[in-house]
């Protein structure tokens, strides 16, 4: 479409609100469409001079507006009026009659989604075939027509000459049945028709704020737009006060909004309704965190996607990925970490992918996801999650992994399932394949990498149970001339190794007592749970076991007595000389890995290893933080902020930490 109608590029993040409201989280009915399509996109060159207080404002009118569109498909309301520092905002949304409540709420969504790549133009417009959104910083809601924004939008392929007539007859039918409608409603509720003839279908919606004679008057002037778009099989008219859509296809829903007087349907709406006011909190707290970052960043730093990434097979289109997860339906999600949720999602070409939504977008953090794009695409292990893409340049930043079908390995050591209990040759060949892709990172590559969250959700299994290492959220570089990095604490209560919990010491032995931890929890069944103070934690469970040279005793019970017991005892002890308190004393991944692989290989005799509970963390915590100890059944993930002066000379960290975040694993 040759028009005014654009997007702006979308080479900023920094400007742009998280948007988490879900496209597709209520049930489709065969019969009803949302109309989603965008069809008109309009945002001026003007920008606030406040953005960082613009935000907020934004979000907030946003969300006023979906409550009124959640009671009653349209509505207007306005922001920031009472300060005069910032920029206020007027908004306006309305879904077509024809759309029922559910689709409605769908095609806000999406058009809520797309709108904020304007920001922070102080004036932006979306048309969507369902619906209408606009934001201004003045009250225009009586406004009919713009002469300089007002478009047509007429499709490539052509009708018969024959088609002219027809059209003119039925549109005309169309806008004199509005008009009438418009004039006879004194509530001012019609506004809208629809109508065919002659195999022409034809709806006409003015917006409910502009009056009697301004619909008829838009209308009007729409009718005489849109027929410049004859002989093409279809047209639209998109005008400031008025859509106007004339097709051969059928493309309305007839009668109104469907299935209103169905108590099913009331009950579906109120669900749909409750979900997205949720999902709308859910952007609140996100934008005031977006709104803390944004203070720090200097003016019109903008961010430019690499050519060396935007040219290659890494770079996806946000709409692919967005159509490939059905618009992040609920039903796709299929895991939660503390950077962002993950989707399974299908490409046009049939592969299954996995797509991380990342939660913030800002400077520093679009430099770390370029950061970790650069470095784990580099990496190739069998044991290390596929890194296959990355999508930056729409709302939200996005990374594509492979997608593996048995998901996480927690679902299977901890979940009771009798038809999912993994045999012992499972077990072990999950301990080694994980050691094996610990000791790559470690040193298999050019680059050192700790981990710094290892644990048995971030181990996948592909569908023939090999391991597979993912999550690098919270990984740093680690430079051959180091001998530990001293950083701020990140990672998960009971896999955190003492002198990094205690000290903030990191190093690869901090990798290798997650690993250790995680042994004990695949052979023996059971989470290292640090706040149990009846039996005590894992590691004391199993080490008291090993002193009286009764580890057999720690193996699953549900594998009954299928296990060789000489190889569970070694793979215990194995896990025991990882968690020794002594970083010193503790084997390197790649040792880990040779004795798990060759039984003629010695295991050193471990020394004890600490045992951490909810008061030892109370009383000896320097770091400013206690642990509670009524929540008996929750491992926390922790993270601390640390100063960018702390990188490694030679790499850089792929994902920081978030200040003074605590996040409850899902």
């Amino acid at each position: 479409m040759a028009s005014k109608y654009h997007y702006n590029k979308y080479n900023n993040p920094s400007y742009v609100v998280v948007i988490f409201i879900v496209l597709c989280f209520f049930s489709q009915s065969a019969l009803s469409d949302p109309r989603i399509s965008e069809v008109g996109h309009y945002c001026s060159t003007q920008k606030s001079q406040t953005s960082g207080d613009y935000l907020p404002i934004f979000t907030k009118e946003m969300e006023k507006l979906l409550e009124l569109v959640t009671k009653q498909n349209w509505g207007t309301h306005s922001e920031g009026m009472s300060s005069t520092t910032t920029t206020p905002i007027y908004g306006l949304a309305q879904c077509f009659q024809d759309l029922s409540s559910i689709d409605c709420l769908q095609c806000f969504a999406a058009s809520r989604t797309k709108l904020p790549r304007c920001l922070p133009s102080v004036s932006a417009r979306i048309y969507l075939d369902g619906c209408f959104l606009r934001y201004d910083n003045y009250s225009f809601y009586t406004e009919n027509y713009d002469p300089l924004r007002d478009t047509v939008n007429c499709t490539s392929e052509y009708g018969s000459e024959g088609e002219r007539l027809v059209f003119a007859e039925s549109v005309g039918k169309v806008v004199e049945s509005v008009v009438r409608v418009a004039v006879n409603n004194n509530e001012g509720r019609g506004f809208f028709a629809v109508g065919e003839g002659g195999g022409v279908y034809a709806l006409a919606q003015c917006w409910k704020t502009v009056g009697v004679k301004g619909c008829s008057d838009c209308l009007r002037k729409a009718e005489n737009e849109v027929k410049g778009c004859l002989p093409k099989r279809e047209g639209r008219a998109l005008n400031t006060g008025c859509y106007l859509r004339y097709s051969t296809v059928k493309f309305y829903n007839q009668g109104g909004q469907d299935g209103q007087g169905d108590d099913s349907s009331r009950k579906r709406v109120i669900i749909a309704a409750g979900s997205v006011l949720a999902a709308a909190v859910v952007v609140l707290t996100l934008a005031v965190s977006y709104v803390a970052f944004t203070k720090k960043r200097r003016k019109n730093n903008f961010i430019e996607v690499p050519p060396s990434l935007k040219n290659s097979s890494l770079n996806y289109k946000y709409e692919t990925l967005e159509k490939a997860t059905d618009y992040f339906s609920s039903s796709r999600k299929i895991g939660q970490g503390g950077s962002g949720s993950v989707y399974k999602g299908t490409l046009p070409n049939g592969n299954d992918v996995a797509v991380k939504r990342l939660v913030f977008n800002n400077r520093q953090w679009v430099d770390d996801f370029f950061n970790e794009v650069n470095l784990i695409s580099g990496m190739q292990h069998k044991n290390l999650v596929k890194l296959l893409g990355c999508s930056i340049e729409g709302p939200e930043s996005l990374i594509v992994y492979e997608y593996l079908p048995n998901k996480s390995l927690d679902q299977f050591i901890f979940e009771k399932d009798i038809t999912r209990i993994l045999k012992w040759k499972q077990r072990f060949e999950i301990i080694l394949g994980t050691a094996e892709g610990l000791a790559y990172l470690h040193g298999g590559s050019e680059i050192r990498i700790i981990h710094r969250d290892i644990k048995s959700s971030n181990v996948l299994l592909d569908e023939n149970l090999s391991p597979k290492i993912a999550d690098f959220g919270l990984a740093r570089c680690f430079g051959t001339d180091k001998t530990h990095l001293s950083t701020g604490i990140a990672g998960t209560l009971g896999y955190m190794a003492p002198e990094y919990l205690i000290q903030g010491q990191l190093t690869d032995k901090a990798d290798v007592y997650s690993f250790g931890v995680l042994v004990l929890e695949i052979a023996s069944g059971r989470k290292n749970n640090v706040f149990r103070e009846d039996s005590g934690s894992l590691l004391q469970t199993v080490w008291k076991l090993y002193q009286s040279n009764r580890l057999g005793e720690a193996v699953d019970p549900g594998l009954g007595e299928d296990f060789p017991a000489r190889e569970a005892s070694r793979v215990f002890q194995i896990g025991l000389l990882c968690t020794q308190a002594s970083a010193s004393l503790r084997p390197f991944m790649v040792q880990v890995a040779s004795m798990l692989s060759n039984s003629n290989l010695d295991v050193p005799i471990p020394k004890q290893p600490p045992f951490l509970n909810s008061r030892f963390l109370d009383q000896t915590s320097p770091l400013g933080f206690s642990i509670d100890s009524s929540s008996s059944n929750t491992f926390k993930k922790i993270g601390v902020s640390y100063s960018p002066s702390e990188f490694s000379s030679t790499c850089s960290l792929i994902r920081p930490s978030r200040s003074e975040e605590t996040i409850m694993e899902a």
